[in-house]
């Protein structure tokens, strides 16, 4: 088993999906030990008959129920790794990441780490020549954000023959109280995650190259309008240029 390309390993994730009635889908996380089972609705499925197994597949649980086992995808990852505050979803970072249009080679600031979700996809943007600087004000959030990045990376290396770049720096500080900070690094663009994400403002905005873009992830309309009622009254040379709101619909498609 060992000798066949692509087949699943030891210390790697594995996604296990089980259809249930009206045709909705359980999806089940694990990282593959010899010794581990995976526990679902659908029987138990010991980790060492998925060992050896190409992704793709049906394996039979204990009770007679088929589940599918396939490698997760980065924003499958993200929804179902561990969480502590609610994270950005993979629909809006889609949108941030196109909104900032960082390239391989950048430096970007993300303040707010959460869990991590969006560090992760952070760092595949930039690339191993890029940098992402993630700054957490919850000792909770920070050590969680590196936990998520680094089981990503790990499981991700026993795979595939190109290492996940270890580019992001998390940082255990209070984004406002980084001014230090700020006059040794040029960012090519900015992401603030945060309740307050106007004290972050002008804190990192001198460090923001010309023309670079500031994404800021709020929660509704409400938020948008303080941060911009504060960005005219401290007047901060920052142009409005998009407010949006990123909706997302599932179809379910039946054979006649």
């Amino acid at each position: 088993a060992a000798a066949r390309p692509g087949s699943f390993r030891a210390g790697e994730l594995a996604l296990a999906e089980l259809r249930r009635k009206h045709n909705m889908t359980l999806r089940l996380l694990c990282r593959l030990e010899a010794g581990s089972v995976l526990n679902s609705p659908g029987g138990v499925l010991p980790h060492r008959d998925i060992i050896g197994q190409l992704p793709g597949q049906f394996l039979l649980a204990s009770a007679g129920r088929r589940l599918l086992l396939r490698r997760p995808s980065l924003d499958e990852y993200v929804l179902l790794m561990p969480r502590g505050p609610t994270i950005a979803y993979p629909k809006d970072i889609s949108a941030l990441l196109m909104m900032i249009d960082i390239h391989p080679g950048d430096t970007v600031l993300e303040s707010g780490s959460g869990s991590g979700a969006l560090s992760l996809f952070l760092s595949r943007a930039v690339g191993p020549k890029g940098r992402v600087l993630s700054y957490e004000i919850r000792d909770d959030h920070h050590n969680l954000a590196k936990k998520n990045y680094r089981r990503w990376r790990a499981a991700w290396n026993i795979v595939h023959t190109e290492e996940w770049p270890d580019n992001v720096d998390f940082i255990f500080k209070d984004i406002s109280r980084a001014a230090a900070d700020m006059k040794s690094v040029t960012l090519d663009a900015i992401v603030l995650d945060m309740l307050d994400p106007q004290s972050a403002l002008p804190i990192v905005q001198p460090s923001l190259k010309q023309g670079g873009v500031c994404a800021v992830y709020l929660a509704n309309i409400t938020q948008v309008i303080g941060l911009l009622d504060r960005i005219q009254a401290r007047k901060l040379p920052f142009l409005c240029e998009r407010i949006i709101e990123v909706t997302h619909r599932n179809w379910l498609v039946h054979p006649a």
